[in-house]
């Protein structure tokens, strides 16, 4: 039997009003949704997520160099950087012929990094008077018993101060025939100082014994070159053993031997270039205490 057309009309209306309904029922949550998409995204930004490194990605920085660097030591016995190292030394002046030169000083440094430090010195030239006499010394005496008026002049550097920077661009292992393994590194120094030269003459007294009298100047104070190289020997991480060579280099007067000119007068003294060649060995002390290490050295 054929629906009459105003029950098809009517059918078709009602079918239309519930799609309508659901339709808005549907629509309404996603609007709501989308509205909040923007706040989602706001949070994300201010809260990401650690990106993980994926394989792909550090291949991909290894082919463009941007590999991370790593030492040739790994697990670094000792770190210096932020630290004070405070060393009282002995050592000796191996160069001055004439006279024997005991030394004892101190030096205070402070690391901005495991290769930069600025580093201050005290160092004291011991007088031994007669007995550090060398035998070239003794021996000139002798010779010139028969020379009325010989002097033969000594220098002594009894004091100097320097400043200086470092660099230490070698650090190590040493294994000592497989007992045990000593971590060291090596480090060059150069600065400024002042060095306090005395001036001293040797005769002989009229009994033919030799004599020490007071130069003419008795003493000069010299602007000096620090130049040096030495090593640290870590016996632990806050002490190390130190072996510390240096050169200070100085303009000062020529020796005076007491010669005359052609009217009596003494000569006059021009300038030399001077070496006090200064080794040294003593106790370094670093601190504070090291920190933990967060990474690999």
């Amino acid at each position: 039997m054929t629906e009459p057309p105003e029950n098809a009309l009517m059918n078709l209306l009602a079918r239309l009003k519930r799609c309508s309904s659901l339709t808005m029922r549907v629509t309404a949550p996603m609007g709501r949704l989308a509205a909040a998409l923007p706040l989602l995204g706001l949070l994300a930004a201010l809260n990401p997520r650690p990106a993980e490194a994926h394989p792909a990605t550090q291949a991909l920085d290894d082919l463009q160099g941007k590999k991370a660097q790593l030492s040739v030591i790994q697990n670094k016995f000792f770190l210096k950087a932020n630290r004070f190292e405070i060393t009282p030394a002995l050592g000796y002046i191996p160069n001055n012929d004439l006279v024997s030169v005991p030394v004892a000083g101190m030096f205070l440094a402070y690391h901005f990094s495991e290769s930069f430090a600025a580093e201050g010195s005290l160092l004291y030239g011991s007088d031994l008077q007669l007995n550090g006499l060398k035998g070239l010394a003794k021996t000139l005496l002798q010779i010139g018993r028969d020379a009325p008026g010989f002097q033969q002049p000594i220098d002594r550097p009894s004091l100097a101060g320097v400043f200086d920077a470092r660099f230490a661009p070698v650090y190590g292992k040493i294994n000592l025939i497989g007992e045990g393994v000593i971590n060291f590194d090596f480090y060059g120094t150069a600065g400024l100082g002042l060095i306090v030269v005395q001036h001293e003459e040797a005769t002989n007294d009229s009994t033919g014994n030799p004599q020490l009298n007071a130069g003419t100047p008795p003493q000069t104070a010299n602007l000096a070159i620090n130049l040096g190289v030495g090593f640290d020997f870590f016996l632990t991480q806050s002490i190390a053993l130190k072996l510390d060579a240096r050169s200070l280099l100085y303009v000062g007067l020529e020796p005076n031997y007491g010669n005359l000119d052609a009217q009596g007068q003494p000569v006059a003294l021009g300038n030399r270039l001077y070496n006090a060649f200064i080794t040294t060995g003593g106790v370094a002390i670093f601190i504070p205490r090291m920190k933990p290490r967060l990474t690999n050295f």
